[in-house]
């Protein structure tokens, strides 16, 4: 029974009802599909690791590895007032970091909201939302213009950067869309639609998201080499020698190193090692951009709710969950969220009846039984720690490039995905440990809360 319904989940043949189908076959069909063994985490971790080396010696491979232009890690002692932008998903925030010394820092921000119109119309609709958000929070927070003040824009999309202040668009993600930005300085853009708004201030450097995160947390901890994103998408960013960089041609870096951003949501979009299975599938066929950042679509929060329900529409076809029926949310792309997971994997009831409320109230299920209930929660298990042991993955990959291994180093991790979802930090632990043995030890993750923003202003004060 349990072969006929592995096959029955892997190629649709015929209609299962309730008696049909054990609770548990149905869950072990699906764990066959989602879990990821130790040794092809390490396969995929060895692949993670050539692909990085590919990327730093030339352009035009998977693995970007973009040059930051940051080739300093701050001291601790730097000091003063800095406005930062952030901007890396539907929410942005414009913030006032100020540097007290001593490893200290103070930070004032609000965040906006960016409407659907902003993010899939013209470039200039999007950089003037920004620009009168900056001028809104200048003037709610009183801060004096006499003369342009110097800001860190953290930008966590694709850039060709060219130099601290100056980086071209490669490519939207995250559900962004205007496409009259593409091969366009980014940094001009913002401050063209500042200087249309009469707001006194200048970009004075360009951030990627895990640079800032990076940069934020060597503030307060200089052994911090690693910054990472997990939020709605995922990147990273580490420490690299110059040296082991064989394209980069900007002259000589006083200090021999150089931050890296990896850009490694694209990594494996040729499929060779990464377990892309049907649901997986479907839902990058359904995306904005099928093919393209093949590893977020499997670890980040902008996709991880998205599985769930790829998983649930095939189930309820089938009449193996809520008896067959479904509901128009369940069958709206992107409606099942990531919260939803969450939520549903923080229900330790013995029936289950905060997912019960998910499903009734927000999902408009009529009557999930405790069986669904149960299944459903399998399944945020399931697409969930695949997404932490993927992460975990990228992380062992980049230490072990940069030789870090034995030395051991900080990583700073960002993103609701990794501060909120339950068990995340925990599931990543047991997956490095798999990989790196006892040295896993060496290896400290850490929240870099408010990371990217703080960051931005650590650089606008190195620059």
């Amino acid at each position: 029974m349990y072969s006929e319904m592995k096959s029955a989940l892997q190629k649709p043949t015929r209609k299962y009802t309730y008696r049909e189908v054990d609770e548990s076959e149905v869950v072990s069909a699906l764990e066959d599909i989602f879990v990821i063994r130790p040794q092809t985490l390490r396969n995929i971790c060895k692949h993670f690791v050539d692909e990085l080396t590919l990327g730093l010696k030339e352009d035009g491979h998977t693995l970007k590895m973009i040059p930051s232009y940051v080739s300093h890690r701050p001291t601790g002692k730097e000091t003063g007032s800095y406005l930062a932008l952030d901007l890396g998903g539907t929410n942005f925030r414009v913030c006032e970091v100020y540097l007290e010394g001593d490893s200290k820092v103070r930070l004032t921000q609000k965040k906006f909201t960016i409407p659907d119109y902003a993010k899939c119309g013209q470039s200039d609709v999007l950089f003037d939302f920004l620009a009168d958000s900056v001028l809104t929070f200048i003037t709610e927070n009183h801060i004096p213009t006499e003369s342009d003040i110097p800001l860190g824009f953290t930008f966590s999309f694709p850039v060709n950067q060219t130099a601290i202040d100056k980086g071209y668009l490669m490519v939207w993600t995250k559900g962004f869309d205007c496409k009259d930005t593409i091969n366009k300085d980014v940094v001009a853009l913002l401050n063209e639609a500042l200087a249309r708004k009469n707001v006194k201030v200048h970009v004075t450097a360009l951030v990627n998201d895990t640079v800032g995160t990076l940069m934020s947390h060597a503030y307060n901890d200089p052994g911090t080499f690693v910054g990472v994103i997990l939020g709605t998408g995922t990147n990273a960013a580490y420490v690299e020698k110059v040296s082991a960089i064989p394209k980069w041609k900007g002259g000589p870096v006083e200090s021999g190193e150089m931050i890296i951003n990896c850009e490694w949501g694209a990594f494996d979009n040729e499929r060779v090692v990464l377990p892309f299975n049907k649901y997986d599938q479907k839902m990058d066929e359904e995306s904005t951009n099928p093919g393209e950042q093949t590893f977020e679509k499997m670890i980040s929060g902008m996709y991880l709710g998205e599985i769930v329900r790829q998983v649930i529409v095939e189930l309820v076809q089938r009449r193996i969950l809520f008896g067959g029926v479904s509901s128009p949310e369940i069958e709206t792309p992107y409606k099942f969220e990531t919260a939803y997971m969450s939520r549903i994997e923080r229900d330790h009831t013995s029936d289950l009846l905060d997912t019960k409320m998910v499903l009734q109230e927000l999902l408009n299920i009529p009557y999930p039984a405790p069986r669904d209930r149960r299944i459903v929660r399998r399944i945020c298990e399931l697409v969930a720690t695949r997404a932490a042991r993927l992460s975990a993955v990228g992380v062992a990959a980049v230490v072990t490039k940069m030789e870090r291994v034995e030395d051991g180093c900080t990583v700073a991790i960002d993103g609701s995905v990794y501060e909120h979802y339950p068990h995340f930090g925990n599931r990543m632990k047991d997956a490095l440990h798999e990989l790196l043995g006892m040295f896993e030890e060496n290896v400290n993750i850490v929240l870099g809360k408010d990371g990217s923003s703080v960051g931005a202003g650590v650089i606008a004060a190195l620059a």
